[in-house]
């Protein structure tokens, strides 16, 4: 298998990890057909992800946005408080997507055990799971603050 720069940019794009790791990671499955090593360096890059996570649970969150939805009916609104550890991760544009997210799903499913609920988007992931992953490519921690849903007449 060769490997090209898109295919180190399509697994970094996934998995946040850096482009020599994302390298290496490849160079170790180059005799497998290029699908296959592309899936196992996925697999392999997306793990040491989650065991840097958890490295990251015990620092500070004391930067942050608050994020709002309101439904196209105008009568249920959602606000999601969600901490980073610096300014910059708070303006970076998945720490932005991911606010969204969350705030749409909390309009949609309510705000009760948010993080244990399955991702409106995507059933086969937690809305933990989402946020590991932005702290996954964004090397710093975040937290997810008070959550609110609003519905008229409720």
């Amino acid at each position: 298998m060769k490997i090209t720069a898109d295919l180190i940019k399509k697994v970094r794009e996934e998995t946040g990890a850096g482009v020599m790791r994302v390298k290496q990671i490849l160079e170790q499955f180059g005799d497998l057909p290029a699908q296959i090593s592309e899936k196992k360096a996925v697999q392999i890059l997306k793990k040491e992800g989650l065991e840097k996570v958890a490295k990251r649970e015990s620092r500070q969150t004391g930067q942050g946005k608050v994020f709002s939805y309101s439904h196209h009916n105008n009568k249920i609104v959602s606000v999601v408080e969600l901490f980073s550890e610096t300014d910059f991760v708070s303006r970076n544009e998945l720490f932005e997507q991911l606010g969204k997210d969350i705030a749409l799903q909390v309009a949609s499913m309510g705000e009760e055990n948010i993080e244990n609920q399955d991702f409106i988007k995507d059933p086969n992931k937690k809305i933990t799971d989402l946020i590991k992953e932005v702290i996954a490519k964004t090397g710093e921690n975040i937290k997810l603050g008070r959550v609110v849903r609003v519905e008229l007449g409720m």
